[in-house]
């Protein structure tokens, strides 16, 4: 069969344009976490309007096409996150996955991108399971903390200071119980022990039942494995029922937005372990400022993370040449992060490993100026804090 110069040359250029027009197309960038419940305030519609900054900031185009920024509410329930996150890998042909809120949620997320071969960055889960016993080539555990990291930081200086009886108080799924679990882990290694625990659902908001058990169990420490409102309300029922009158009350994962809320009179002597803090140095003032303006609040270190979660990712892919989901993770593996988040790297097994910090809230009289509510206590490497890698179940640690 013979094809004459003009049709091969209509079908080249058929071809070119075809080309042309998909490699045009948006890449797009998805978030998916809590944009109504429990967790929305320290992150929802704020996070995901972080996530646009850092696009606008890269220059809102990544080798040449637009990048688009998905967004949707998980409810904190999994099945949504899942569902959602699959239809958008599938059909809109996701590039790259941000993860906020609930460890439930984050964790089936997790399992979808892995299958996807999708680069999957979590900001906001606490339980470590991520990057532990559910590690997955594509998975990154970018969040300030872990509920591993937090309680060696934590839960260990409240021990050495002497409060060796716990009582937990826990939110009732996966987060809560890691939270938990990794600190009873922690205290009964330093000598301490456990007294008792009970659950609380997620949102609730009578804790008085709970609390009566906490008293009556003579433990020193009253320790709160939730966050968000949950912790918020718990600690309003603590000084309504002075409860912490007889039990030094500990926050094993605590925002600053939560103290805020709280204010100082309430919250004042708690320790925390964190490793952002919007004061912290120049480059943090510099992004909580702009983010103030907005919300006319200052952020979470979650937000902070989604918008250093996406910067990352567009730099990699950019090194990378490609939007190959192996090939992204591989640059991600291999490069320092230095910004106002974090300076830190990537492990093998997907977790951001950085410096952690023991903060004490200040006491009323202390605070200088609206916000200024932490002092720092000391400093926790990263290595030292996170799970090091001989007691780590991923596989990935051992290639």
């Amino acid at each position: 069969m013979k094809f004459s110069k003009i049709t091969l040359a209509a079908a080249a250029l058929v071809l070119a344009m075809g080309a042309k027009a998909q490699n045009s197309d948006p890449i797009k960038i998805g978030f998916i976490t809590d944009m109504s419940g429990a967790y929305a305030d320290i992150d929802g519609a704020a996070g995901a309007e972080v996530v646009k900054w850092a696009v606008s900031d890269f220059g809102g185009k990544l080798l040449g096409r637009p990048i688009e920024v998905l967004t949707s509410d998980h409810q904190n329930k999994p099945d949504v996150a899942s569902v959602t996150a699959r239809e958008w890998m599938d059909k809109e042909k996701l590039q790259m996955l941000i993860g906020g809120t609930n460890s439930a949620a984050l964790l089936a997320m997790s399992r979808i991108s892995a299958e996807r071969s999708i680069p999957f960055l979590a900001t906001g889960p606490g339980t470590a399971r991520l990057t532990n016993e559910e590690c997955n080539p594509y998975a990154v555990h970018y969040s300030a903390f872990d509920t591993s990291a937090v309680t060696k930081v934590g839960a260990a200086a409240l021990v050495n200071a002497g409060y060796k009886s716990w009582y937990f108080l826990a939110a009732d799924y996966v987060f809560g119980q890691s939270l938990a679990g990794d600190a009873a882990r922690v205290v009964k290694a330093m000598g301490g022990n456990i007294v008792g625990e009970v659950r609380a659902p997620l949102g609730n908001s009578d804790y008085s039942s709970f609390l009566m058990q906490a008293q009556h169990s003579k433990a020193q420490i009253l320790a709160l494995a939730n966050t968000g409102k949950d912790f918020a309300n718990s600690m309003k029922s603590i000084k309504e029922f002075g409860v912490d009158k007889t039990m030094k009350v500990a926050g094993l994962l605590v925002f600053i937005n939560e103290i805020h809320s709280l204010g100082l009179k309430t919250t004042a002597g708690l320790q925390l372990a964190d490793s952002w803090y919007w004061d912290q140095d120049e480059g943090s003032r510099k992004f909580s400022r702009r983010f103030f303006e907005k919300y006319k609040r200052m952020p979470s270190n979650i937000q902070a993370a989604n918008y250093s979660a996406a910067t990352t990712y567009l730099k990699a892919a950019q090194k990378a040449g490609t939007t190959d989901g192996k090939k992204v993770m591989e640059a991600l593996k291999s490069t320092r992060i230095d910004d106002f988040f974090n300076k830190g790297y990537i492990r093998a097994d997907g977790r951001l490993i950085h410096d952690m910090y023991l903060f004490e809230v200040k006491k009323p009289e202390d605070s200088k100026s609206p916000w200024d509510y932490y002092k720092k206590i000391s400093t926790v490497p990263g290595e030292q804090a996170f799970i090091p890698p001989a007691e780590s179940k991923c596989p990935l640690l051992r290639g």
